[in-house]
């Protein structure tokens, strides 16, 4: 005679039944929307809730319709550009000139001696976006104290690195606007005489 086994708790389902991704699939279900029947919602005033429809809904049409008016805009200013130019022609003596993100870097590579425009500067504006956050939390309190501050200013409220970022875009604007649309355009330099567009 076999002696009856001893009861246990566990379900009798195991990673080979058939219903073992059903419930798989349920468990995994609980665990990304937490427990059923609860939502943050109810314990939430009514005046502090808003309903999906149309508060959270209306911005995303409107967003997919700016998007497609933005790409139809560009395509349709674009398009010049993306019709075929002339054959290459191997004989002919061309500036070759990099892509439009480059395009500062370019300009600003003619307004002084290689070494400083071509490796420094630019390694010096990297290693500085690397850390600037460090920077930021380190200098900023002596900063404040030195002008007399009570503390160092919030980011989107600092008067000092708020300035510094956009006189630094503007830079970056000003050089790939000179260098793609006004090519003839040259001034007078020191270093090493006129410098042109591309």
């Amino acid at each position: 005679m076999i002696p009856p086994r001893a009861s246990s708790n566990r379900l009798p389902i195991t990673h080979r039944h058939a219903l073992y991704p059903i419930l798989a699939l349920c468990g995994l279900v609980g665990l990304m929307f937490g427990p059923i029947g609860h939502h943050v919602s109810e314990e939430m005033p009514e005046n502090k809730t808003h309903p999906y429809f149309p508060d959270h809904f209306w911005p995303y049409p409107i967003l997919a319709m700016a998007v497609l008016v933005g790409l139809g805009l560009m395509a349709l200013v674009g398009q010049p550009l993306l019709e075929p130019g002339q054959p290459a022609d191997p004989r002919a003596a061309i500036i070759p000139l990099p892509e439009w993100y480059f395009l500062p870097l370019f300009q600003f590579a003619k307004l002084g001696p290689a070494l400083i425009t071509k490796i420094l500067v630019p390694g010096v504006l990297v290693l500085g976006l690397i850390l600037w956050p460090l920077l930021d939390i380190r200098l900023g309190p002596g900063i404040a104290r030195r002008l007399g501050w009570r503390a160092w200013p919030a980011p989107k409220r600092n008067v000092i690195t708020g300035t510094m970022w956009i006189a630094g875009l503007a830079i970056i604007a000003a050089l790939t606007l000179w260098s793609a649309f006004a090519p003839q355009l040259c001034i007078p330099w020191p270093y090493n005489g006129p410098v042109c567009g591309a």
